[in-house]
């Protein structure tokens, strides 16, 4: 029986591993969960699974959190606020640690996991692209397993020798694949008008709506290439993009040979998460199985920068490093609250990113501190950019 600890518990990634566990109850048990500002949410989790400890991270939610869980959950104590996201990653009866919060406020608890040499299960990719030097040392030191559940990374996982891309192993390259996302087919002066309804309606996976914004303007594959480099150690121009549009295959593997190998399966999330927590064993996931009778093509295609230019502004921060991909990370956070707020189009995401990585001076951040007094620092220029892109 494994203690397992879900950051992010309410949202997709985390109501996906919930229903995972639920397949194995004799091998799972939650005992520690946190939500970022859904106190309902939150107590319905706790009602149902009596977990040790809950978190609100809204600390102005801590009272309603705490009356509303009591009533129901009267053995689960109740913390709030982002330092307590850190305490529950490092109980002692946590062995595994789901870090599925989104964006850069996931961060701090990813990293005390890795420091506490737990099995870290990431969907968190912003703590890799922000800080993955510090988080893979810290895991290298302490112990820690880290294992990827973006089903990309969890598939180039499976397909490479012992998850490692090792030139010596013969691995030449390793490719990405994006659906291409709701917009894949349309003009540039259509996606420019494009509403938030839009595109959050992605065609395959279910996503939360910052994600699922990410994927129409292929930012989300961007990030997702510096946390490839950061996991497996490849420069940027041996990591690729495929348009996949029927994400069927998630990732493949090129070796030296002129062999690929690649990871099928349908698109469901619960696939990565039930291979991460079994893992090294197989356990069921409860998703459907392919029928490969069924599948009349698998098409790929290059992804078009000149209408997704924010998968080109990812690969340009890889390559400047340093603090790079912290401020387009925070610049992309700030520019997609912006557009499903209302106040600037789509095709200005990626106008503010840009102009955030233009003026924002590179910097060497060497800690967690300077590393979030960078990401502080971008969506200061990015919230600055912003406005001169408000919609009237």
């Amino acid at each position: 029986m494994k203690g397992v600890c879900i950051q992010g518990v309410t949202g997709s990634i985390g109501s996906q591993t919930l229903a995972v566990t639920d397949l194995h109850p004799d091998r799972f048990k939650v005992v520690a969960v946190s939500a970022g500002s859904d106190v309902a949410a939150l107590a319905e989790v706790c009602r149902r699974y009596q977990p040790q400890i809950a978190v609100i991270a809204d600390q102005q939610r801590y009272a309603d959190a705490k009356t509303k869980i009591a009533a129901i959950a009267p053995a689960t104590e109740v913390l709030a606020g982002p330092q307590s996201l850190c305490e529950i990653a490092v109980q002692p009866n946590v062995d595994l640690v789901v870090a599925a919060i989104v964006g850069a406020a996931g961060l701090p608890s990813t990293l005390a996991a890795a420091q506490a040499g737990k099995v870290l299960l990431l969907a968190n990719k912003e703590a890799l692209v922000m800080a993955g030097d510090l988080v893979m040392a810290a895991a290298a030191e302490s112990g820690a397993t880290l294992l990827p559940i973006d089903s990309e990374h969890n598939g180039l996982f499976q397909c490479l020798p012992d998850g490692q891309a090792d030139p010596s192993l013969g691995v030449d390259k390793l490719w990405l694949t994006a659906s291409g996302g709701p917009f894949l087919r349309w003009s540039a002066a259509d996606i420019d008008n494009a509403t938030v309804a839009q595109a959050v309606a992605h065609p395959n996976w279910d996503m939360g709506r910052k994600i699922s914004v990410d994927s129409a303007t292929l930012m989300n594959k961007g990030l997702e290439v510096i946390e490839a480099q950061r996991l497996f150690g490849y420069a940027e121009d041996r990591i690729g993009v495929l348009v996949h549009p029927q994400s069927i295959v998630h990732a493949l593997v090129e070796y030296c040979d002129g062999s690929f190998l690649a990871h099928l399966g349908a698109p469901d999330m619960r696939t990565p998460i039930a291979h991460a927590l079994g893992w090294p064993d197989r356990i069921d996931s409860a998703v459907r199985h392919l029928d490969l009778t069924k599948l009349s093509q698998l098409q790929f295609e290059p992804p078009d920068i000149e209408r997704f230019p924010c998968l080109d502004l990812a690969y340009q921060a890889l390559r400047a490093g340093d603090s790079a991909p912290i401020a387009l990370n925070a610049a992309n956070e700030v520019a997609v609250e912006g557009f499903l707020n209302g106040g600037i189009g789509f095709t200005s995401i990626s106008a503010v990113v840009a102009e955030t990585l233009r003026q924002l001076p590179v910097s060497s951040p060497s800690d967690l501190e300077s590393v979030l007094a960078v990401d502080a620092e971008s969506r200061r220029y990015a919230q600055a950019a912003i406005g001169r892109f408000t919609r009237h």
